[in-house]
């Protein structure tokens, strides 16, 4: 299957969220009570289906930890440098500085299972695990001001976080999993990532960057470029199977989540600059995902 056709089916399903939205106008709490229903219920389900499908070891648990935060802290470094070289408006920083780490968890597991079956999709979905506290903390201490006592409480309340280690648990203790629990995970998860996209499509905007040009584009291109560079001399560097550097690479080159911007809005941050940067990365990405595929294959 050429990287292309890999790629198709998700961002299709994220213009179809665009044409529901915008165009058939399907309102917008709809769209709010099927995020819910994602983030709450089926992702968690697909997390914990994901990771229990495929042996793991400890050993190898602990590589893909140390592969995750190595790059996760890469993407935040590289965010805050742009304060000293760009002086941009505190807030419009703060607001999108997660655009550079942040990734889209949907697109990252459709794209693993046609990639690497259901070892890859294993592994993607133990590294996006070992992200989110990561990403969570980052982005909420940039936001939160004085809040930052809220940080910790929201991180361990993560449905993410919470399916992710009961499945590690599950997983390295080989905690046996009854066949119809299993079945209905799965029948959830397989709803998770369809969605989940076009959800994301719905939340598309192009509107909100004006006067942070430069800004934005050094988000996109820390997420969409640098990432991947920086996931390929550390999947190296740490000697990753060939499975794994692929699934760090695929998950360095994903664009930035939606729920960028639904934090930044909540604390009070740009949510309209977060909005169309997010939105940005996510139609670049059509291009750049695939580019990055094709580079794994020869390595």
């Amino acid at each position: 299957m050429s990287v292309i056709q890999l790629v198709l089916p998700d961002f299709l399903s994220i213009a179809l969220g665009w044409v529901l939205f915008h165009k058939l106008r399907f309102s917008m709490d709809f769209f709010k009570g099927a995020e819910q229903l994602v983030y709450f219920v089926l992702f968690p389900a697909l997390l914990f289906y994901s990771i229990t499908q495929t042996p793991l070891s400890p050993s190898g648990a602990y590589v893909l930890l140390q592969a995750t935060v190595a790059l996760m802290a890469f993407g935040v470094a590289i965010a805050w440098l742009a304060v000293p070289i760009l002086k941009p408006d505190p807030i419009d920083h703060a607001s999108v500085a997660q655009c550079a780490y942040r990734f889209n968890t949907y697109i990252g597991l459709s794209v693993a299972g046609g990639l690497a079956g259901t070892a890859g999709q294993t592994i993607m979905a133990v590294i996006v695990g070992f992200a989110v506290p990561v990403a969570n903390m980052a982005a909420v201490h940039g936001l939160a001001r004085q809040n930052g006592g809220k940080v910790f409480r929201e991180i361990s309340r993560n449905p993410f976080i919470i399916a992710t280690v009961l499945a590690l648990l599950c997983n390295i203790l080989a905690i046996p999993i009854p066949g119809f629990v299993n079945a209905t995970l799965g029948r959830l998860g397989a709803c998770a990532i369809a969605l989940g996209l076009i959800c994301v499509g719905a939340t598309l905007s192009l509107n909100g960057g004006r006067g942070a040009a430069r800004l934005m584009t050094w988000m996109i291109a820390a997420r969409l470029l640098a990432m991947p560079v920086a996931a390929i001399l550390i999947g190296w560097g740490l000697g990753l199977s060939l499975v794994e550097r692929q699934m760090l690479l695929l998950f360095s080159a994903l664009p930035t989540a939606s729920s960028a911007h639904v934090l930044a809005a909540r604390m009070g941050g740009n949510g309209p600059l977060v909005a169309v940067t997010m939105s940005t990365s996510t139609l670049l990405a059509a291009l750049t995902i695939p580019l990055w595929l094709l580079i794994s294959s020869y390595y």
